[in-house]
């Protein structure tokens, strides 16, 4: 998986970020978006997005939601409602604007492995021995794995950035 200190993350594509820090340079709380928002805009996106000088919209909730189901129910959700909803995003701002999950225990629920580029995320109680095949869910047809978002030199991860999913 490839690192990136480059800051394209705050303006393109869609990123998954855990890092406090990583999401108070691209918005400010009052700016961020419920997932249901998210979902209920899909397909009849405003004109303007709410954060980095209308290039950045920022959602929260996606793992909230993801832990409410059970794994099977998340997979099929994941894939369909909010990969779905992700295209639109990209379609409609033609991958001119970033889109940002806040995933605050993100950190802790993404399980990487190197060896195959795969990532995975770690189910909530009661299903802590399930992992959901994120990466093949989201970006599993496209060409390149994600880049880990680095602050700085030496940083661990803030998150994850994909330039655009198919």
């Amino acid at each position: 998986m490839k690192r990136t200190l480059d800051t394209v993350w705050q303006r393109r594509g869609t990123s998954w970020i855990w890092d406090e820090e990583a999401r108070n340079q691209v918005c400010m709380a009052n700016e961020v978006w419920s997932l249901r928002q998210f979902l209920q805009s899909a397909r009849i996106w405003p004109e303007d997005l709410p954060s980095n000088q209308n290039n950045t919209l920022v959602v929260a909730g996606l793992e909230g939601s993801l832990d409410l189901l059970a794994p099977g129910d998340a997979e099929a959700w994941l894939g369909e409602t909010v990969k779905d909803a992700i295209l639109s995003f990209q379609a409609h701002y033609e991958s001119e604007a970033a889109l940002i999950f806040w995933l605050p225990s993100g950190h802790g629920r993404i399980k990487f492995h190197p060896a195959t580029d795969s990532v995975e995320w770690r189910c909530a109680a009661p299903h802590t021995d399930s992992l959901l095949a994120f990466g093949r869910i989201l970006w599993g047809e496209a060409n390149e794995y994600p880049q880990e978002i680095l602050l700085r030199e030496g940083a661990k991860a803030a998150g994850l950035f994909h330039l655009r999913i198919t």
